[in-house]
């Protein structure tokens, strides 16, 4: 009997009834456990050590002072250093902490111990993308307070500073004065920001499902890794080749069925890409950020099933 048709098969009560496991809400204290058990798991690798990077990497972006450049180009400069950061990061410990996860278990024995236990593999799969979901959550939201805390710093310092230069120059009506507050707050702390920090999240949701995935094929979390690293760069360069292939060249047939099978396969990243926007001032629209979280749930959902039914006959 396959593991897959040993999840599905009823447990049969002493008085000889059918009865099936406790249904949808046991699955979910599963799954529940199985999360919280994988997010202590990696706290303990000390997987939060980037925040410490991260954290410095900001600070000092806060202190440039590049000849030239004005309040607002400071301001602009902070947040595409901090968002780019905070993509670059999360990207990279989403891919290497679930790349971790199942290769751990093997290795320790715990996995065996799990399945053993009337938990079924898609209850294992899912608490265990939860899990990892769920610590790089938890990192996003720590890395958002950091830069808007000293995005916030800068903004005040910033339109201090420039104020009582304009006010000291002379020649700056009342109105004059306003508009210029008004116009670095704009590039200082606001909430279309956390339309970026969303998508930045929602992206590594994505690579985390796609991680997943892989490490139920891979033996070895280093081949995870670069499979991983792999999928990243496609994912992110798919879009432009995709494009030159339509529309620069003389695309046949086989060339538009090839194209479809890559953006089929791998997730388009650049849909996830709004932080320049962001930075240079452009709000982005709630319908946007919503059609952009229903394909993260659908890339997740996809990425999910596969990984369980490739995980389901693999022997351990």
């Amino acid at each position: 009997m396959s593991s897959r048709e040993a999840d599905r098969k009823p447990r049969v009560k002493p008085g000889g009834t059918v009865a099936t496991r406790r249904g949808i809400g046991a699955s979910a204290g599963r799954i529940g456990t199985l999360a919280g058990t994988t997010f202590l798991q990696l706290l303990r690798m000390k997987t939060f050590y980037f925040l410490l990077i991260f954290s410095i990497l900001v600070v000092v972006a806060s202190t440039f002072n590049v000849l030239h450049h004005t309040g607002e180009q400071h301001l602009k400069l902070l947040k595409d250093v901090a968002l780019g950061a905070m993509s670059l990061f999360t990207s990279l410990f989403a891919i290497v902490a679930t790349a971790l996860l199942i290769p751990s278990d093997l290795e320790d024995r715990t996995l065996q111990t799990i399945l053993a236990k009337p938990v079924p593999r898609y209850d294992y799969i899912l608490g265990k993308l939860c899990g990892v979901i769920l610590v790089v959550a938890v990192s996003v939201v720590v890395m958002d307070l950091i830069f808007g805390a000293v995005l916030y710093a800068r903004e005040e310092m910033m339109v201090a500073a420039e104020l009582a230069g304009a006010t000291e120059s002379g020649g700056f009506a009342e109105e004059d004065l306003a508009v210029l507050e008004e116009r670095l707050r704009s590039q200082g702390l606001n909430w279309n920001l956390q339309n970026a920090v969303a998508a930045i999240f929602l992206k590594s949701c994505v690579i985390c499902a796609v991680t997943m995935l892989v490490s139920t094929i891979a033996s070895t979390s280093l081949f995870t890794i670069i499979v991983g690293f792999v999928i990243f760069f496609i994912g992110h360069l798919q879009s432009v080749a995709r494009d030159y292939w339509m529309h620069a060249l003389d695309a046949g047939l086989w060339k538009r069925l090839f194209s479809g099978l890559v953006a089929l396969i791998f997730p388009d990243f650049q849909i996830f890409n709004v932080v320049d926007g962001v930075v240079a001032g452009e709000v982005i629209p709630l319908g946007a950020m919503t059609r952009m979280a229903g394909l993260t749930i659908l890339y997740v959902m996809v990425y999910s099933m596969v990984a369980y039914l490739v995980f389901a006959d693999r022997e351990l």
